[in-house]
């Protein structure tokens, strides 16, 4: 992984909760769509939306143009699993998805195939994306482990347009 540039791109304090959704900004073209997902992202959740909606929004100009590989080093949460990105991509897409990045994620550039073959051949996903409506139960299941990123991301892929929704 590449480290961000300077220390404007660190991540700051933010007291975070377990359940609470960790959103980074990376796209400044586009103020309206940015306000159509941050409120979005407010919006209760759940089956009924009964469950009150946490999120961590991340809306520093610092970040703009940063890369999935820099907001990864940057991320220093241990309990953190995954994190969401509010990028070109969301900015343009009328479903205003996000990418999913996991944290956890491996690289497996470097393993030696002879020992990790099938790793090599089929490694854990590291991103997909989804609509504002479904990341707090995204970051939820993972958070409890009710779920893993693979199967969410898989869910992703199966639709049409690759973006997960709320199930």
């Amino acid at each position: 992984m590449t480290m961000p540039e300077g220390p404007e791109r660190v991540l700051p304090e933010i007291g975070r909760d377990l359940f609470d959704v960790l959103v980074i900004r990376t796209d400044f073209s586009d103020d309206e769509s940015w306000n159509a997902v941050a409120g979005e992202l407010h919006r209760p959740w759940g089956p009924g939306g009964e469950i009150a909606a946490t999120v961590q929004l991340v809306d520093a100009p610092a970040w703009s143009g940063a890369t999935p590989d820099e907001v990864l080093a940057a991320v220093v949460d241990e309990d953190l699993i995954v994190v969401f990105l509010a990028d070109r991509d969301t900015m343009k897409s009328p479903a205003r998805a996000l990418l999913a990045l996991s944290t956890v994620w491996e690289d497996v550039t470097g393993l030696d195939p002879v020992y990790y073959q099938e790793l090599i051949e089929s490694p854990e996903p590291r991103e997909f994306r989804a609509v504002p409506a479904a990341v707090h139960g995204v970051h939820t299941d993972l958070a409890l482990s009710n779920a893993d990123f693979a199967q969410y991301a898989a869910a992703a892929s199966a639709e049409p347009d690759q973006v997960l929704r709320p199930i």
